[in-house]
């Protein structure tokens, strides 16, 4: 079985990916292969921080590997967070002071459009694909849901009547910016990767 790592840390990340990759593949996350550092995310591109990560895996441990990264693009605010996302608040903010800022900064605002955006750098032998998943949809005026992770609590998918936070994880994945770029990524293994 040919494995393959996950450049991440965030276990909620792991579990929403694992059942959309082939099963004859083994994926392993950054604790798995010993991993214990906190990659620096440097880049003001969504491509470059996802890239950093993959190069760091490849060059250091020499595992094939992806890594993604995600924005909130949010019309009114010029699309940030954007590239920003996960320290919107500050370097130590968690989702929910991340969401209040959001929330606070679009108080007064007539334009709720959003999209996510997640862009995955695959490194294959050293060498870089990269696959874009993107999902329109708009700001809610409040959290709703406990499900996922980060902003999915206040938005809310074009076509759908629930924020991502009040979605089952298979019903998100279909949608989702990240199922979008783990499926271009899967057929693009199944075709040059997978025996």
């Amino acid at each position: 079985m040919k494995q393959i790592v996950f450049a991440t840390h965030n276990l909620n990340k792991v579990s929403e990916i694992r059942p959309l990759l082939p099963e004859s593949l083994d994926l392993l996350s950054l604790d798995q292969i010993g991993c214990v550092e906190d990659i620096a995310e440097t880049a003001d591109t969504l491509e470059g921080n996802a890239r950093i990560k993959a190069d760091y895996i490849w060059k250091y441990f020499r595992h094939d590997c992806f890594a993604d990264d995600t924005g909130l693009e949010v019309e009114a605010l010029k699309g940030a967070p954007g590239v920003y996302s996960a320290r919107f608040a500050g370097p130590q903010a968690g989702a929910e002071a991340n969401m209040d800022k959001l929330l606070e900064l679009m108080k007064d605002s007539s334009s709720r459009r959003a999209r996510f955006r997640t862009v995955i750098a695959l490194c294959l032998n050293g060498e870089f694909h990269f696959f874009e998943g993107v999902v329109e949809g708009k700001i809610l005026s409040a959290p709703r849901g406990t499900d996922g992770f980060g902003y999915d609590p206040v938005f809310q998918p074009d076509g759908s009547e629930l924020s991502f936070a009040e979605m089952p994880l298979e019903a998100k994945n279909e949608i989702s910016h990240r199922g979008r770029a783990i499926r271009k990524l899967c057929a693009f293994l199944e075709n040059y990767y997978l025996d």
